[in-house]
Formats: structure tokens, sequence, C-alpha cells
């Protein structure tokens, strides 16, 4: 997995932090305007081969846009859909042979997958999708297929927890840097809730010792300032990752969003995105971890997660922003149904 690959994909979104939302339409109900974002995003992110296309890259496509998808199809009930992402990524991005995708497929490129490395959290959605589908869903073309992605992540991307050898970190990806004098670690990919579901559901306590410590480690980061992209994980303690973002940025976004969505609202680390203040330039986006804002973005997906983090009402979901953005903001309204905590008079 290169270095650079988050901050670069995440960076891109920094040139149009400021930027409107064309496609709003005033006056109209914000329930309309929610129960269209899925079609919305199908209909600019989705090719008909299944592919989830990022435009911001180039249109090249990721693990983490097709497990994304094929969990939002899955809670918006889109059996045609899920079936078209998973199908696209079995025949393109699972060719490693060991139940886990290779990262990144390039338009134009040759071959159009030219690194096979992982990234974690588009295994870990996908897993966690095909599980969904079976069970919740009764989707027969997913069952018994989540299991096996389940045991790649157990076996291979799991370490040792250098401060602590017998608590597992999950790790960025099957090849990324891990020994005993670091660990690289994203707090990002920490999806709780998925890990446990996939840990109970297939015997893996792993899994689900990986969810709790992972929640721990974020407890322990927020101790230091909001949680940053990227840290490394050593004997020590926690030291900057060289190459990568330390400031709470596109990346941390997700993580209220995943301890919400896990039931976790009362985690330290929800609390602290939650006292950032939106103004007028919108969400901040990119925040140093002692709480300076250094980039804000008016787009709606970006309000959308503010709203479930600070208990406010789901605002309506525009179509016209990018495939990041757009794609928080239904996680996020699909939290809100699973994992909603807020007070309710």
């Amino acid at each position: 997995m290169s270095g650079n690959r988050p901050i670069g994909r995440r960076g891109l979104l920094g040139t149009m932090a400021a930027a409107g939302v064309a496609g709003f339409v005033p006056g109209r109900p914000a329930r309309a305007q929610r129960a269209g974002a899925w079609e919305a995003w199908k209909a600019r992110f989705l090719a008909p081969d299944g592919r989830v296309i990022d435009q911001l890259q180039d249109g090249a496509s990721h693990s983490e846009g097709q497990g994304y998808g094929m969990l939002i199809a899955q809670a918006f009930g889109d059996r045609s859909a899920f079936a078209a992402m998973d199908g696209w990524a079995a025949r393109v991005l699972d060719i490693r042979g060991d139940g886990l995708m290779a990262w990144r497929w390039q338009p134009g490129a040759t071959p159009a997958v030219a690194d096979r490395a992982t990234a974690t959290d588009g295994d870990l959605f996908r897993a966690w999708a095909l599980l969904r589908a079976e069970r919740q869903s009764g989707w027969a073309e997913a069952a018994g297929r989540a299991g096996r992605i389940a045991e790649a992540l157990a076996a291979r991307c799991l370490a040792p927890d250098p401060r602590a050898p017998a608590e597992p970190l999950l790790a960025p990806a099957a090849e990324s840097p891990r020994d005993s004098q670091g660990v690289l670690f994203n707090p990002s990919y920490v999806m709780s809730r998925a890990l446990r579901e996939l840990g109970a559901a297939f015997d893996s306590p792993a899994l689900i010792r990986a969810a709790d410590h992972g929640e721990t480690v974020l407890r322990e980061l927020t101790e230091g300032g909001l949680v940053p992209d990227w840290t490394l994980v050593t004997p020590p303690g926690f030291r900057a990752a060289e190459g990568y973002s330390t400031h709470h940025g596109y990346d941390a976004l997700r993580v209220a969003l995943y301890l919400v969505w896990s039931g976790r609202r009362d985690h330290p680390a929800v609390a602290a995105r939650a006292q950032l203040p939106a103004a007028e330039g919108g969400v901040p986006t990119v925040v140093q971890r002692d709480g300076t804002v250094l980039t804000r973005s008016s787009y709606p997906g970006y309000a959308a997660l503010n709203a479930l983090v600070t208990c406010r009402p789901q605002p309506s979901t525009p179509s016209e922003e990018p495939y990041y953005p757009a794609t928080l903001g239904l996680m996020a309204e699909v939290a809100a149904r699973e994992g909603d905590s807020c007070p309710h008079g």
C-alpha cells in the first residue's frame, strides 16, 4: 500500500472544501431529497458493470468504494446494485487468492490493477455487507461468502500492539508496516460494529478483540487531542508516522461516524468531534489536533455526518457533490437508523 495513498485521495477534496452545491432544490421536502439520495449516488458513481467510480481520482475505483457501496445498497434494499458491485469486486479486485481485494483499479493503465496491496477498510465493509445481505436480507448470492474474508482479515490484517502484545491492532493493509518497534495505524479503519458482528458470526474472537482494543486506542488518542488520520503505535506510545497526515482530517472524519453506528456515542472521540463548531463556511474537515480548523466544507454529506454526531436532524442530501462526501452522507443516514442513541424528547 502506498504511504501517500490516503493523503492524496482525501487531499484532493481540500481544494474543494468551501465549494457550494449546485444540486440543492430549495423548497423541496427534505425527506424527498433524502429518499432520492441513493438513486442519485448510483447515477453519478456506479457504472453499469458494478464499478464504483471516484471521479476526483481520474475515474479510478477502490476496494473501499466497492465495500461501502455494497453496504449501502444492502441497507437500502437494492439487490441489483449490490450484486453488480459485488460481481465487479469479485472479478476484478479479488485476484490475490487469499480472500482480500487489491486496493485500486485505474482506467487506461496497463495493467489496470498494478498494485495488489490491500486496504483493510474495503475488505471489512465488503465482508460485513455480504454477512448482512445473507442474514438480514436473505439474498442467496451472498450466502457463505463473508467467512473467507473474515478469516483473511483475522489472519493477515491484525498485528500485536507493541505496548501490549496480547492485544491486536487492526492494520490498514495486509502488507502495512508492523513489527515489535511500531505498527502503522489508521484510527478510521476501526469499524467496531462490523468487526464484532463478523467475529461473532465466524467464531473469530480475534476480530472481536480488535474491535474492543481499537476503541481503547481511540480513547487513548483522544487524550492527546482530536484523533489523527494516522499514527504509529510504538512500545513507548504514539508518534507521528512519517509521510502520513497527523491532522484530524478526511480520514478521521469517519471515526465518530463508526463509533455512533456501533452504539458508542458516549465514546470521548465522539464528544471531541461534536465540539468542533460548524460555521458559515461549513463543517470542519481538516483540523489540527488542538482544535484549530484549517479547512471547512459545505458539502451536504459532511453536514449529514455532523448532524449525526451532534444529535441534530439529518439534513437534505442533494446529489451534486463528489464521491466521498456523498458516500459519507449516505452512511450517516444509515447509521442514524441503526445506531441512533440521541435523547428524544
